[in-house]
């Protein structure tokens, strides 16, 4: 059951399973494995089975064409819990959102459902998208499948189990500064962040705006572009959305490595697999050259300056009054993003801090502009580490700050990537990350 699209949907089409067979699996599945793994805050089931009931009756009277239709027609998903689902209880991880059932659908899930895929439920993650583990949520820690003594990554931590562990066929995640990517390389799975502006954030509780992007996890590359295809462009709801296409695949790509991504600290035997993978690429015929990206060792520290900032002003609105719970319920996270936020944006400070990212931000964004203007693509690791231990890093917040280290920069230059697993070490996934320009999305899928 755990399979690529292209063959769960086959084994529909012959008669080897049902949509409501394989809703029912991922639910034992669910049931006999996640109690341990605490992937998911809410579970859909009641819901998913009677949906399923109703594909399987289209399919005996319409045929193959429902494929044609809704070309993920019985493929099981698992979104984050920052998606807003219309009946369907959104917390963003805190229990500040506790009772929350939102009157709508964000426009990543209302497509989803449209083309027919079926929500299994809504997955754990850090509080309000903080963290970098899976530690943070209100609702318990995440362990990771390939070894429950250590962090899956987060924040979107549930989502990459969910898949990892086979509870689902893919799942949404946000990633806003690596929310994506560094689950995915934990946990052995495909992870994209798209183009900032390639997909609504509509219905997607924020983060930080400006950064915010709406990634998914899956099991190949294919299957992360065949989601991507479906819920990427404009919907007349967010504004900052382009419907784009981006440089078309080429048979050989000029690729890139930057030498600062490659940096004291850095695990040896992280290093040792993603330089594996590269020298395998360039044997693949690809041209691969070093390239310089000399403001990264500036990228955390304005991230950190850019996103609290951000979080600050979207985390306002939840005051007790308009929505949710009182500020009380607030974790130990969110209130350390809010002050640092709002301290950062104070008349006295705001030249000396925030003004400073922003340029540092622009910088960053003109470096790619001029990389990318040389090559196609460029390769990266994903994480200075291996998946570390639980409880770690979790006292000391600027250890778990640079967690993110090799991932922000791709948020701040508003450009995609997508990590994909290169090996393991010590029984631990490692993931390679391929970088592209904006809208390049194609190019990465293809040499993914």
């Amino acid at each position: 059951m755990i399979t690529e699209f292209s063959k769960a949907q086959n084994q529909i089409k012959s008669g080897q399973a049902t949509v409501k067979s394989r809703v029912e699996y991922f639910l034992k599945r669910i049931e006999e494995f996640d109690g341990e793994l605490n992937s998911f805050i809410t579970i859909t089931g009641e819901e998913a089975l009677k949906k399923a009931e109703q594909m399987d009756t289209l399919f005996s009277e319409k045929g193959e064409e429902v494929f044609e239709k809704m070309p993920l027609f019985g493929l099981v998903f698992s979104a984050k819990d920052m998606y807003l689902t219309e009946g369907v209880k959104t917390t963003a991880g805190s229990k500040l959102l506790s009772d929350f059932v939102p009157p709508y659908s964000s426009t990543v899930i209302s497509r989803l459902t449209e083309a027919g895929a079926i929500l299994i439920g809504k997955t754990n993650q850090d509080a309000w998208a903080h963290g970098s583990s899976g530690e943070n949520s209100d609702f318990g820690v995440t362990k990771n499948p390939w070894d429950k003594s250590r962090v899956p990554g987060g924040s979107s931590s549930g989502a990459a189990v969910s898949v990892a562990a086979g509870f689902c066929d893919f799942a949404m995640g946000t990633d806003t500064g690596g929310s994506v990517r560094l689950p995915a390389s934990f946990t052995n799975v495909v992870g994209l962040k798209p183009t900032y502006g390639a997909i609504s954030r509509y219905g997607v509780i924020a983060m930080a705006s400006s950064l915010d992007t709406m990634g998914n996890f899956a099991i190949s590359s294919s299957d992360s572009k065949k989601i991507f295809d479906i819920v990427k462009g404009q919907d007349g709801f967010d504004q900052t959305v382009l419907d784009v296409n981006g440089a078309a695949p080429k048979t050989k790509y000029t690729i890139g490595v930057p030498k600062q991504y490659f940096s004291e600290g850095m695990d040896p035997s992280v290093e040792r697999l993603v330089l594996d993978a590269i020298e395998k690429i360039s044997q693949m015929g690809h041209k691969v050259v070093e390239v310089e990206l000399p403001s990264t060792d500036y990228a955390i520290s304005a991230y950190y300056v850019i996103c609290p900032a951000e979080v600050s002003s979207n985390l306002g609105r939840y005051d007790g009054v308009r929505m949710g719970l009182n500020r009380d319920a607030f974790g130990d996270e969110a209130k350390r993003r809010i002050m640092l936020g709002t301290y950062v944006l104070e008349s006295g400070y705001v030249d000396a801090y925030y003004n400073k990212a922003v340029a540092v931000r622009d910088l960053i964004k003109s470096e790619f502009e001029q990389a990318f203007s040389k090559v196609d693509l460029m390769l990266a690791p994903v994480s200075p580490t291996l998946p570390f231990k639980l409880g770690e890093k979790s006292n000391d917040p600027l250890s778990m700050y640079l967690a993110d280290v090799y991932t922000v920069a791709i948020n701040i230059a508003g450009v995609c990537a997508l990590s994909v697993p290169c090996g393991f070490s010590d029984d631990l996934p490692v993931g390679l990350q391929i970088i592209g320009p904006s809208f390049g999305e194609q190019m990465v899928f293809d040499l993914a």
